[in-house]
């Protein structure tokens, strides 16, 4: 068996630049000096006979092609290394966690409250991001879970389904549809649409309207859904949200009412994933069962209801 050729604290030297981005950051947050890292950075890459990461004035360190393939190994080796060790000692259980912007807000903090009160001394870190970036994150090896909408997922992936959220008329309180149960998409397209642009959720939101024959005018796009329930109840249109909110209230105290679609429509599925080519720690395990359980219940306890505001 060949010995590994480095020291773990190399190995840390080298993952807390691709962190960081750059060595001098690195430094400062392992509390060594700058040329101590800028040695084990330039043995390892001589090892390898390939750069690990570009060096970009001004702008810092970022891994290379062939950095993000070495540097997702030697996380691997790192995280297997201390789940090994920490078998005899109470080492840090780590987590990098990915979630999708929409549903981050809705699900991590929750998430990361309940897992770190049930692993005291766990560490999660939280990247948001959208999709695509996500998913290369997932596939790099960069992180190690990630909270999405199942949607345009590329090959390597394992997928855990969470919830499924059904799409939801997003009204004032004062519009006529508020009134109804559920409300018809062509009904709904005779008012301004104010639309998520985010790249998958718009198109899912626009598929909806193709499904049930209609043709929206969009006032306004927006990346936030707090921007898009504030115009909605500021009156400068309506909206469609898959994100289940368990309250009514606009950031401006304002309200907004929602209701269910009409007809069945397609629900978004909340998943859980990983890359498919390594083997899930102990960490991501329990991380998972965790968001098996709670993500489902707080999904359905809002989807069973629908709010109106305070």
């Amino acid at each position: 068996m060949n010995p590994i050729p480095f020291s773990f604290r190399q190995i840390d030297y080298v993952l807390a630049v691709a962190e960081t981005g750059s060595t001098a950051s690195a430094a400062r947050a392992l509390n060594v000096s700058q040329p101590s890292v800028s040695v084990a950075i330039t043995q390892i890459e001589a090892h390898f006979g390939a750069p690990l990461f570009r060096r970009l004035p001004g702008l810092g360190m970022s891994p290379t092609p062939f950095g993000h393939d070495r540097l997702a190994g030697l996380r691997r080796l790192r995280a297997e290394a201390g789940r090994v060790f920490g078998e005899l000692s109470d080492s840090v259980q780590e987590l990098r966690l990915g979630v999708y912007s929409t549903l981050g807000p809705r699900y991590a903090p929750m998430l990361i409250r309940q897992f770190t009160a049930a692993h005291p001394g766990a560490r999660v870190h939280l990247t948001e991001g959208d999709i695509a970036e996500l998913c290369q994150s997932i596939l790099a090896g960069t992180l190690d879970l990630a909270l999405l909408y199942d949607v345009g997922l590329p090959t390597g992936l394992d997928a855990t389904l969470l919830a499924e959220a059904p799409p939801r008329a997003v009204l004032p309180v004062d519009h006529p549809l508020a009134q109804h149960e559920t409300v018809d998409l062509r009904d709904l397209a005779r008012d301004p649409l104010i639309l998520v642009n985010l790249p998958h959720s718009r198109s899912y939101m626009l598929s909806l309207f193709q499904i049930a024959g209609a043709v929206p005018e969009i006032a306004y796009e927006t990346g936030s859904i707090e921007m898009l329930r504030a115009l909605v109840a500021n009156g400068q249109g309506v909206g469609i949200l898959a994100t289940d909110l368990p309250y009514g209230q606009t950031y401006d105290n304002r309200s907004v009412v929602t209701r269910p679609l009409a007809g069945n429509m397609p629900p978004s599925r909340v998943v859980l994933i990983r890359a498919g080519r390594f083997e899930p720690t102990a960490t991501m395990r329990a991380f998972k069962d965790l968001s098996l359980k709670e993500v489902g219940t707080a999904s359905a306890t809002a989807n069973g209801n629908s709010y109106a505001g305070v």
